[in-house]
């Protein structure tokens, strides 16, 4: 009887150590399935090995590059790190993630290696130069037309080429006009007249001679009729029957619509006289150089025409309105043309100058462009490079102006920033792989 209750005894202790290494396990099993994170830190990590010159590469086992033949190195895992200021120095706000890119960490002996170089974000003067074409045209402050107050016919032409220069004051043609005439007659009559009442022992029949040659000799004045023409007609008593005009200004002829014979009235325009010591230069200006214009910023020229020659000028109106075809704005420039080298129509190379200011820049090597956005890789220490987004303006001198992004000082990567490009971005596709396949294991 002893020994069955013995051997119930050893029975029932042994039952429960069974349930307590049963329930043990199964806890375990739940915590691990709760936190599986957790549960993985306890396993170490496996090592991998990549290529210092080609990030893309990466081995379970250390040996050679299947691309270039150097020795891969250990991958190390970015160390975890407190965000950062951000760039506009704000406390208690942390620099915002890049979507699909990740921290770069290289230590100082594979920087070296692959020739990283580092340039700190400092104020710079730039002169920024905006070049574009343009087309000669005439100044249109130093046009002329050619008119007649008076309806005729063209008797002669003394200016019948297109091209030709005409000083000022040069006759340019005569024309006959019946009206004219009549009035170098009425003129005539109205000197006789002043010349008998000038006997009168009235003055108010004096005053009315003088009074009716003033009104007769403004009328010819009105018709262009020259103060010498007027003391001819005076001195000679002789009506021509012609018309003399004369040219207002001297310039190339430009237009001619005249010939001899020809049927003239005051609306036509006959000649059209162009002085072209000083031209224009009209310049497409592109919608996002258009802040960088100003007017009176100096401005030089070049022809295909004359290789060698540079000509000098200054920029003296920006149109307001941008063509919608173009999406372009107008530009005047004014050059002065010694020698005539300029001539309407010709196409000219235009270089504007922009004021230079002290901005905030870095070298146009450190701008990532993306498409969709502008990054640098900001040096956070000696090991460690962040992707940051910044706002730039139009590139001056090789830098680029900050407008938004950086602070004076920090420190960009300025070459070579294609390795940072693929090494961040392969980062970034990893840790979100890793992410995807913890995910998947929770699941």
């Amino acid at each position: 009887m002893a020994n069955r209750r013995a051997a119930g005894g050893r029975a029932w202790v042994a039952w429960l150590i069974v349930l307590v290494v049963v329930l043990g396990g199964a806890g375990i099993a739940v915590y691990r399935a709760r936190h599986p994170a957790k549960a993985g830190q306890a396993a170490k990590a496996k090592q991998l090995w990549t290529c210092p010159m080609h990030p893309q590469i990466v081995r379970e086992e250390p040996g050679q590059c299947p691309i270039c033949g150097m020795e891969l190195v250990p991958l190390e895992e970015p160390k975890q790190k407190p965000a950062a200021a951000p760039a506009s120095g704000e406390p208690g706000k942390a620099v915002l993630e890049i979507p699909g890119y990740g921290t770069v960490s290289i230590d100082p002996n594979r920087q070296q290696l692959i020739g990283v170089v580092t340039t700190a974000a400092r104020r710079r003067a730039m002169e920024r130069l905006v070049r574009t074409v343009g087309v000669v045209t005439p100044d249109e402050s130093r046009l002329s037309d050619v008119h007649t107050k008076v309806e005729g016919w063209v008797e002669k032409l003394y200016a019948n080429e297109t091209g030709k220069l005409v000083r000022e004051g040069q006759p340019l043609l005569t024309i006959y006009s019946p009206d004219l005439v009549s009035t170098q007659r009425d003129y005539l009559v109205a000197l006789r007249s002043r010349d008998r009442l000038a006997q009168s022992p009235l003055p108010e029949v004096r005053r009315s001679g003088e009074t009716m040659v003033e009104a007769a000799r403004e009328r010819l004045k009105l018709w262009d009729i020259s103060d010498r023409e007027v003391e001819r007609l005076e001195q000679t008593g002789e009506v021509h029957k012609a018309l003399t005009l004369y040219a207002p200004a001297s310039g190339y002829i430009m237009e001619k619509t005249v010939v001899e014979g020809m049927r003239v009235m005051p609306e036509m325009t006959l000649y059209r006289l162009a002085d072209l010591s000083r031209v224009w230069v009209e310049a497409d200006i592109y919608e996002y150089e258009a802040p960088l214009v100003e007017v009176g910023q100096k401005a030089s020229l070049t022809l295909q025409a004359r290789p060698g020659k540079t000509y000098s000028g200054r920029l003296t109106y920006v149109y307001p309105n941008v063509e919608a075809a173009t999406r372009t704005l107008k530009a005047r420039l004014e050059f002065s043309n010694p020698g005539l080298g300029l001539k309407p129509g010709m196409y000219a190379e235009v270089t504007i100058s922009a004021a230079a200011e002290a901005e905030l820049a870095v070298p146009e090597s450190a701008l990532l462009d993306t498409g969709t956005r502008k990054l640098v890789f900001v040096q956070e220490d000696e090991a460690t490079f962040r992707p940051r987004e910044v706002t730039v303006g139009p590139r001056g001198e090789g830098y680029y102006p900050v407008l938004s992004g950086l602070r004076e000082g920090e420190k960009v990567v300025s070459s070579p920033n294609f390795l940072f490009d693929s090494e961040s971005q392969l980062r970034a596709a990893m840790q979100q792989m890793s992410g995807s396949g913890q995910a998947g294991h929770q699941h």
